[in-house]
């Protein structure tokens, strides 16, 4: 429960589980079935043994190759998806310089769904339906000193249909918005009309 509330702490354990350089990996807890499933995408294999030690049932990790829905990532094709995210805008800076104001959350469920639909064309589909199923605020410090982050974790699911296969392969394995080092910008799908999971 203290991890849940704290993603530094899968943070961590994600990027201790590949070893050499650090590269950003895209990760997400997702309830399936009354049960929690730590999903992460990788370039590499991870080594989930110190995970499991943490965080695991006693049921061993599984890893499979995402190259086969890749390839079947088509024009026209339509799957339902499911996205946590962190969607957020930059106010106008107050100095009237070109520099960025502050990030700020999307708060309510229409900005939110606004947020994705703006995103969506640029990352190779469209949206057949959308619904946010849940939000709730982040609140923790980077390292046991480090500086307060909050931010807001929105989930979203509905159906998308593809209309740039090389743009939206891209955004299934980079991710989409901020926050995803601790664990936001996951986008899954699966075939319309199968379970999702």
């Amino acid at each position: 429960m203290i991890a849940l509330a704290n993603p530094q702490r899968f943070h961590g354990a994600v990027e201790q589980a590949f070893p050499g350089e650090r590269r950003r990996r895209l990760w997400r807890l997702d309830p399936l079935g009354g049960k929690l499933y730590l999903m992460i995408l990788s370039e590499d294999a991870p080594d989930l043994s110190g995970i499991e030690e943490q965080f695991g049932t006693g049921e061993p990790g599984e890893t499979k190759s995402y190259d086969p829905l890749l390839e079947r990532i088509l024009p026209d094709s339509v799957w339902r998806f499911r996205l946590t995210a962190n969607p957020t805008v930059s106010s106008a800076s107050s100095s009237g310089t070109l520099e960025r104001g502050k990030v700020q959350a999307h708060v309510t469920p229409e900005f939110q769904e606004d947020w994705l639909r703006a995103r969506a064309e640029k990352h190779g589909f469209c949206l057949k339906s959308l619904q946010v199923t849940g939000s709730r605020w982040l609140r923790f410090r980077k390292g046991q000193q480090g500086k307060p982050v909050t931010l807001l974790s929105v989930v979203y699911e509905g159906v998308l249909k593809v209309t740039d296969p090389v743009l939206f392969r891209q955004v299934l394995t980079e991710g989409i918005g901020r926050g995803k080092a601790y664990g936001q910008g996951l986008l899954t799908v699966t075939r319309e009309g199968a379970n999702h999971g």
